[in-house]
């Protein structure tokens, strides 16, 4: 059992920050103490197996993504990513833990394919891993499912109201999951985007010739997501289920997340990296020798990128300030241009839908630090306490405390990072929907339950270091 001593750093937990050692014994954080104190009367450097100096650096809970589909099978392809590529890149990018999405479509058996996703990640992630599930068509099979997995430590499931024929499920369906769900103590997830209104638009563009990538963000508008949302809280307010709504993009579907809070409903959200910093116009409809105007399809996701000019990613970062936002995830989905995002040449509603950003959200997220957006001990909060209280892991989760599994990340302030193919990108794509974007920090060391696997840009880990955990209920209801 290896112990560790990191010394010299802050250490930034969602409370505050601290000038404080940390002592990491075999997988567990042992103790966090006062700068150069002993132990029993004992000189900790010289009792340890490694002592790494953190001096001027922040020593941090390591990041948890709550939102990953690895190898999803969508839209006739599968997400380029596998659980041992896309965990090794979270990794690099200072994440130890992710809970990723068990997907059943229409007619098939939940617990088999929860079985499946077990079978797909043993062995073969680089931190610690947990499940969601997916539920398309509620039957009574599906709530005698959701007893048994709450068993297993999947006690949150993601429902749709969304993709016709594929995942979506009609009103009826979602209360009676809901119903379920208030029962049994289940965190519902909702997808929220009026699909009806979505497929007509969708049609009317296609008919029209609008087929590049710029009309799939038109043809899912904010009032399509700013009314499912809205309907979505009102189902949960009938059932009394606590409702956590995914990937928002739209200012109006915050107010109506904020009005439900404000009424005391147990009722949260989380946000993504893209929805804060990219735009429907600069992105949807930028092009290139390459690929003309199909080049938006790099930035293809759902919910869609937004407008600009409409102030949706400055409310985006206001909602996180004042908590009607309280996660950010990344919805990781990633899909490569060749083979997989050209399927929609000629039609946009063809295009996988998904963006790659499992590796970069600490980093991105952090320069929200810089630019005076949140604060130091939110970042904190936003990327690693509240997902672990959200999804039933805090205390041995998203805390720098004695107790808390050895995930930890020494992240430098001083230090800069270059997102790019050919810089830092470690995830299996053949881009990066970040190109470009520097970064005013960098992940210099991050231990996953005490073992050291990424040292100076270096991975030193294997598949199969990461661990599945079994999840309580959400710790973070009224």
């Amino acid at each position: 059992m290896t112990k560790t001593l990191i010394t010299g750093g802050t250490v930034v937990n969602a409370t505050g920050t601290a000038q404080a050692d940390v002592l990491i014994d075999g997988e567990t954080i042992a103790a966090v103490l006062a700068p150069g104190s002993t132990l029993l009367g004992f000189d900790l450097a010289s009792n340890v197996d490694q002592v790494v100096d953190a001096t001027g650096k922040y020593v941090i809970p390591g990041g948890i993504d709550a939102h990953t589909h690895m190898q999803m099978p969508f839209g006739g392809t599968e997400a380029s990513d596998t659980f041992e590529t896309g965990t090794r890149a979270a990794a690099h990018g200072g994440t130890t833990s992710i809970i990723d999405f068990v997907v059943q479509y229409a007619g098939e058996n939940i617990l088999e394919q929860y079985n499946l996703w077990q079978e797909k990640a043993a062995g073969q992630c680089a931190v610690d891993y947990g499940f969601h599930q997916i539920l398309s068509d509620v039957q009574d099979s599906s709530l005698t499912a959701m007893d048994e997995l709450i068993n297993e430590g999947v006690t949150s499931f993601k429902l749709f109201m969304a993709y016709k024929g594929v995942f979506l499920s009609d009103d009826g369906q979602i209360v009676k999951a809901m119903q379920k769900g208030a029962e049994n103590g289940a965190l519902m997830m909702m997808h929220a985007e009026n699909g009806s209104v979505i497929d007509l638009l969708v049609q009317q563009h296609i008919e029209r010739g609008e087929t590049s990538p710029f009309y799939h963000g038109t043809s899912r508008p904010w009032q399509a997501e700013e009314e499912a949302t809205h309907r979505a809280i009102m189902l949960a307010n009938l059932t009394g289920a606590p409702l956590y709504i995914v990937h928002v993009s739209a200012k109006q579907a915050v107010e109506q997340i904020a009005a439900a809070r404000d009424n005391g409903q147990n009722v949260f959200a989380e946000t993504c990296p893209q929805y804060l910093y990219l735009s429907l116009e600069d992105q949807l409809g930028a092009s290139s020798e390459e690929w003309g105007d199909f080049e938006g399809a790099k930035w293809v996701c759902s919910t869609p990128l937004r407008s600009k000019h409409e102030g949706h990613q400055g409310h985006m970062w206001q909602g996180l300030r004042t908590n009607d936002l309280q996660v950010i995830s990344t919805d990781h989905c990633p899909f490569c241009m060749k083979g997989q995002k050209d399927m929609g040449i000629g039609n946009f509603s063809k295009i996988p839908n998904g963006i790659g950003s499992v590796e970069h959200r600490m980093d991105l997220i952090y320069q929200g630090v810089v630019m005076g957006e949140i604060s130091l001990p939110r970042w904190v909060e936003l990327t690693s306490t509240t997902p672990a209280r959200m999804f039933g892991i805090h205390g041995k989760k998203g805390v720098i405390q004695p107790g808390a599994d050895g995930d930890v990340v020494i992240y430098d302030p001083n230090g800069h990072t270059s997102i790019g193919v050919d810089k830092t990108h470690h995830m299996n794509m053949d881009y990066s929907a970040w190109e470009g974007f520097e970064i005013d920090g960098h992940v210099d060391t991050v231990f996953s339950r005490g073992r050291k696997i990424v040292d100076d840009n270096s991975y030193l880990g294997k598949k199969g270091d990461g661990a599945y955990f079994k999840r309580g209920l959400s710790q973070y209801l009224i």
